[in-house]
Parts: C-alpha cells; structure tokens; sequence
C-alpha cells in the first residue's frame, strides 16, 4: 500500500536535488510584471512571511526531502527587500539543506549594499543575480525600475567584492530602445565583467501596466523583428566577451553556468516554497512527501486525492498562500513527463543524450520519436552532434516550432 506521508525520523530518499523560496514583495511593482509579487515595505509583513517559510524549510528538512538537493534559488519579487531578514532567510535553507554547492538570490541595485552582499554571503549564498534591465536611464524610467544605470554598476561592483558570482538580466524590446542603446548596454555589462547574462525579449502580459497602455494607445507592442535583431546581436557581442550560450537565453563563461536553472530543463526534481513558487517532482517523491503540501487541489479547486497520483506520474505543485498549506497541483503520465524532457532539452545548446531518446522511444514508440526526430532534422531544427541530438540556431529561432514536434508526442 502507498503511504501519504512521512513518520518522523523515517530516512526516505528523495531525488529533488534543487530549492526554489520565492518572496512575493517588491519596492513597487515594474509596469512589465506579472509576477506573483505585491508593493511592500512593512518588515513586520516581512518577518511574518519569512518565520512561515523557514517553518517548510525545517518541516520539508525533516521529510528528507532536501538530503539531496544541490542548488537553492531565492527569487522574486525582489528578495533584497528584506534586508537582514534575506539573510536569516539564507541560513535557514542552508540548515536545511546542507550539501548545496549553488545558492543564488536575486536582488535589485536600488535595495543592495556592501552590508547586505556581506551578511547573505557570510549566511551561504554564493551568487546574485541582478534584475538590471537596461544600462539606459530612460529607458529604466519607461520600464518603471526604481534605480539607475549607475546604481546596477555600482551594485555589481559591490557583490563581486563580497566575493559573490554575479549575473545580470538584460530586457531588449523595451520602450525608446534602440540598436545603439542595446548595443551599449550590452558592452556595460561586458566592462563590468559578469561572468553570465540572461537575456529576455520584452512580451505584454495581461493585467499589467503595459497591456494597460497599449490598450490606451500609449505605447506600442514590441516590434518583434527589432526583438529579434538584439537576441542576435546579444549572441555575437557575449560570444565575443566569452559567455556562450548554454540556454535559449542564458549566456556564461566556462564553468559559470546557472546549475540551478538547469536543473528546470532538464527534468530534475525542485521543491518550490513560498507563495507562487512552484515545483515539480516524481510521483513517488509526492506519495513520501505529501503532508508537507496541506490541502492539494487541481487547477479546478477539486481535492486530488492521493490515488489519482502514481509513483511514475510527475507532479506539478504551486503553493497558493504565504503559509504553505495550500498547493495547486497538475499530474502529468509516464508519457507527458518524457515528452517534456525532451521538449526542454531542445532549450539547451546541449541538447538531449541518446539515453533519454531510447526511453522516449520505449514509453512514447519508437516510430513517432524516431519520426519527430527525422522531421525536426529534416527542417534544419536540429542535428546530431557527438551523440546528442541539440538545436541548431535555426531551432532556437524557431523554438515554438521545434518545442511542439516533441511535446505533441505525448499524445496517445
């Protein structure tokens, strides 16, 4: 019989191996975003929130579901919002997870000091990433950033003297962007010396500021061919610095990759805690871990009961409140979680390795992999290349395209 929980002092293996803690407060919110995050200053909001997650980090502690994890990823939102609290915040994954090798935490210029670099270092973090945007003043107002051009150098300068691995965000489509603005935000970023740069195309989501002021005549939607000559000229002006591309939009130096990023194309099991964060695992590692998730609903609201769940499913979770007791979940078969994988491994200039090709072939058959395969080949999607079969550029410019050919498969 499947057991729905974990007794205390029972040792059960896991095979999460990332942690994602998500802090849903930001100074005020950029006229872009989506996100699950909300304008906040109050440090009692803060701390309340912060003793709740560090509560599920020594519960999912205990339910051994961190013994294993080797990369932790505090996001946002803006996490260096909170101050010292980000620190204590740290420490307490650290306890909780002691054999992580990566710890990242994102930040904004605006809201980060030597004294905070130091302390979230000295508490375990190893990397920040800096939601820079734009080395263009204007072009940060017209975003709703809160910082300067300034302000994004001077914060690199202060994490890499902590000692800290640095990445920045740069977004390109934006509002009274051009090609030579672009261009130099990218040669800043190259002067200051990161060692990875993700790059992102402006898209409007629904609900935001921006869908606001396009429907008002305001601003214009991204003019996608421009999006699609920065992406360009972002590959060949971060080839040149050193950073290659190791993903659809990251750029990094030889051995300065985002491990923990990887580990969400490439069909790792992460735990998601904190309100919106999401988190994704087998079904077996769900049937062990299952009471530290609360009330499990589907997208629907119904309760999922723990036999609609089997141990070769994947599950998908999404906690809904700031206190963890309740989670949304998606189930996805034996057939959906290979489709998947090899989905976001198209995402990676690695690509996927012949082993996850011939267990595709033997739960989806071998026939249609095989022929997905020769179709996306055939349209100059993707090759084989040292045994794995990776995107080429024409695949990465046409994700959507190559993406569906393997996802489709999951079809019975």
């Amino acid at each position: 019989m499947e057991t729905h929980g974990v007794a205390r002092g029972e040792c059960v293996p896991c095979d999460i191996r990332a942690l994602y803690v998500h802090v849903p407060f930001c100074a005020s919110k950029c006229y872009y975003c989506d996100f699950d995050s909300r304008a906040c200053r109050d440090r009692a909001v803060f701390e309340a929130y912060v003793r709740a997650v560090e509560a599920q980090i020594e519960a999912a502690s205990g339910a051994h579901a961190l013994d294993c994890c080797q990369t932790a990823y505090i996001g946002g939102g803006t996490p260096s919002v909170l101050g010292g609290l980000l620190a204590e915040l740290v420490a307490a994954v650290r306890r909780g997870a002691p054999h992580v090798a990566e710890f990242t935490c994102e930040a904004n210029p605006e809201s980060f000091s030597s004294g905070l670099a130091e302390s979230i270092r000295d508490a375990g973090a190893t990397r920040v990433s800096f939601g820079v945007q734009s080395f263009d003043d204007a072009e940060l107002r017209a975003l709703g950033r809160l910082h300067s051009a300034e302000a994004a150098r001077d914060a690199v300068r202060i994490a890499h003297e902590a000692g800290l691995e640095v990445s920045i965000d740069l977004m390109c489509g934006i509002p009274l962007q051009t090609e030579a603005s672009w261009s130099r935000s990218l040669d800043e970023a190259a002067a200051l010396g990161v060692r990875h740069v993700s790059v992102y195309p402006l898209t409007i989501e629904e609900g935001t500021a921006f869908s606001r002021k396009v429907a008002a005549g305001a601003i214009d939607l991204p003019d996608e061919d421009f999006e699609g000559w920065c992406m360009q000229r972002a590959r060949e002006r971060l080839v040149a610095e050193g950073l290659l591309p190791y993903e659809v939009a990251s750029y990094a130096a030889d051995g300065h990759a985002c491990r923990h990023n990887i580990s969400y194309w490439t069909g790792v099991g992460y735990l998601g805690l904190g309100r919106s964060a999401a988190g994704m695992m087998t079904g077996a590692d769900y049937l062990r871990l299952r009471s530290l998730f609360g009330r499990v609903v589907t997208a629907d609201g119904d309760e999922l009961a723990g036999g609609c769940v089997s141990a070769r499913d994947r599950v998908r979770l999404v906690q809904r409140d700031d206190e963890g007791r309740l989670f949304e979940a998606e189930v996805l078969t034996e057939r959906e979680a290979v489709a998947e994988d090899l989905m976001l491994g198209m995402r990676m200039t690695a690509g996927v390795g012949s082993r996850l090709v011939d267990r595709a072939c033997a739960v989806l058959g071998r026939g249609r992999v095989e022929g997905a395969v020769e179709l996306a080949c055939g349209q100059g999607l993707a090759t084989w290349a040292e045994g794995r079969l990776v995107p080429t550029r024409r695949g990465w410019l046409l994700g959507n395209e190559l993406f569906e050919l393997f996802w489709d498969l999951a079809e019975e």
